[in-house]
């Protein structure tokens, strides 16, 4: 069982609240990240399992999509000017990164129900040390330069009060997550939500095939917002 050290005895989570944080954004429109893509329906009934065992805690109206983020990119920029700004040749970089290291599809387990201080999550067993060899990837072009330690993982929703830990452990040790998921891996998404919506959805902007080396996209180029 987890002792949930993201939240000790004695703490408390931490409150999110829906507004618009503009001066985090900027106003520059949409955020971007490479993840995993896990949403399926055996993942989705989990998800959905954890959202409601824990009801009265999370904040309403959490939409975004099973996922596992492997590395924030930034907000898409045709000139980037911000340190968080992310352009066309930090994309360049981490593909050429990708296709050095040529990643082979892997296999990922979904476990029971873990928790940070702001949000609870689903946990994910990487025994093979994949998720973290793709991480090294998308480093490429000093990007994503570690800030603390990283914990792959998919998001169950985020708390909506500073609640005391001592009443949120109980209801993380007791949800019963079901019978062993496993997910094969055979690429990973770049995606994109609205910044001024926290929570909102995850809209797909390409894809990268392991077995071609190849970038698929489904919307329009990134770097002309």
């Amino acid at each position: 069982m987890s002792t949930h050290p993201d939240l000790p005895p004695g703490s408390r989570c931490v409150r999110n609240v829906r507004r618009d944080f503009a001066e985090w954004h900027r106003g520059r429109p949409r955020y971007a990240l490479w993840a995993l893509d896990v949403d399926v329906p055996a993942l989705q009934q989990r998800m959905h399992a954890a959202q409601a065992h824990l009801d009265g805690l999370l904040l309403d109206g959490y939409r975004r999509q099973p996922h596992v983020t492997l590395s924030l990119c930034g907000f898409p920029s045709a000139e980037p000017r911000h340190a968080d700004d992310f352009g066309a040749a930090a994309l360049e970089a981490q593909l050429a990164a990708l296709r050095a290291a040529r990643p082979a599809p892997f296999e990922i387990g979904i476990g029971a129900l873990d928790s940070f201080a702001s949000a609870p999550y689903l946990t994910v067993n990487d025994t093979d040390g994949r998720i973290a060899a793709l991480r090294a990837c998308l480093a490429a072009g000093d990007l994503n330069r570690p800030d603390g330690r990283y914990t792959p993982h998919v998001t169950v929703g985020l708390y909506a009060d500073a609640w005391p830990a001592e009443a949120v452990r109980p209801r993380l040790a007791s949800f019963a997550p079901g019978a062993a998921l496993r997910l094969r891996v055979g690429g990973i998404g770049l995606f994109g939500y609205a910044a001024a919506d926290i929570g909102g959805p995850l809209a797909r902007i390409a894809d990268y095939d392991f077995a071609s080396g190849m970038l698929r996209w489904h919307d329009a180029l990134p770097f002309s917002c």
